[in-house]
């Protein structure tokens, strides 16, 4: 018994050890991007992950941040898995009441009362210009925070939670707002769909194409070439910044997500740290990645920045 029981323990730890060493850490791009984050006035957390070569950098990434609107990617999910089960349609006909209207973000608040839609243009709205109306609908729809979690937990993602509008979670709500998150855990995330494995293939090709997509390419996926195609999602309030963003670079795909908290600059600006610093991790690990590409941002592209 006591030796049938050590080899269990033993294959056990055997499991563990291969489910985190499956992937190397990339020594020279960790040094590289210490440089940036260490000096950043603020908490500041990234992953990293080369796709074709498997290695990676994980600063933080273990780290719980606020999600701020990168919560709508568990709710992409969410929607998706109801569309997938037989719940609706992904064309099926909508009707907008302004009674439904929430602020920051987005074009959906602006419409009239009783317009008609579909459910593609409010999975869409949610994710390309990162709609609060559209998101709060689409979460509904997926059945809420308890069923989108719930989806969460059985694919093994510990940390990423919604919380707002969810039962249970209010202190979890009062500490980092809507939703939180890991940098590894998100990325994860954003990889599973990359890789057709996040709902059916059917339902992550879809979504990856809505993803590609994104309005807000003036952070991380301004210092990527425009001709190079990016799946990506932003999240931004006062004292948080985090992006996440998986790149289909010309010598393999990679994925990185950089979080932020407790910012000490919280201007509305170009010019602020956390969105300053989005731009210089993006175009150190692309031209890490893709040293000889010779792309360069054009000059006074800046004007054009939010």
């Amino acid at each position: 018994m006591q030796k049938g029981l050590s080899l269990l323990v033993l294959m056990i730890l055997i499991s563990y050890q291969n489910t985190f060493s499956q992937y190397h850490t990339d020594k020279k791009l960790e040094n590289k991007l210490h440089a940036l984050i260490d000096s950043f006035h603020g908490t500041a957390g990234i992953y990293v992950r080369n796709l074709k070569t498997g290695k990676e950098v994980a600063i933080n990434a273990d780290t719980i941040f606020p999600t701020a609107s990168i919560v709508k990617l568990p709710i992409l999910i969410g929607i998706f898995n109801k569309i997938e089960e037989g719940e609706f349609t992904y064309h099926q006909p909508m009707l907008y009441r302004d009674s439904m209207a929430h602020g920051g973000s987005g074009l959906m608040q602006y419409f009239k009362d009783s317009s008609k839609t579909d459910l593609s243009n409010v999975i869409t709205l949610m994710i390309t210009h990162s709609d609060n109306t559209a998101a709060i609908w689409c979460e509904k729809l997926a059945g809420g925070g308890l069923t989108i979690n719930e989806w969460l937990t059985e694919h093994g993602f510990q940390s990423t939670r919604l919380n707002s509008r969810t039962p249970g979670r209010k202190n979890n709500y009062d500490e980092y707002g809507w939703g939180q998150t890991t940098p590894r855990e998100m990325a994860d995330l954003l990889v599973m769909i990359r890789q057709g494995k996040a709902v059916t293939p059917a339902a992550s090709e879809r979504m990856y194409r809505i993803l590609t997509h994104v309005y807000w390419d003036d952070y991380a996926l301004s210092k990527i070439p425009p001709y190079v195609q990016v799946a990506s999602k932003q999240g931004m309030v006062d004292a948080s910044r985090s992006e996440a963003v998986l790149v289909n670079a010309p010598h393999g795909d990679y994925v990185f997500y950089i979080a932020t908290k407790n910012n000490v600059d919280i201007k509305w600006e170009p010019g602020n740290e956390a969105w300053q610093l989005a731009r210089k991790v993006s175009a150190l690990i692309w031209n890490y990645f893709e040293p000889h590409s010779g792309w360069k941002p054009a000059d006074r592209v800046e004007k054009f920045w939010y």
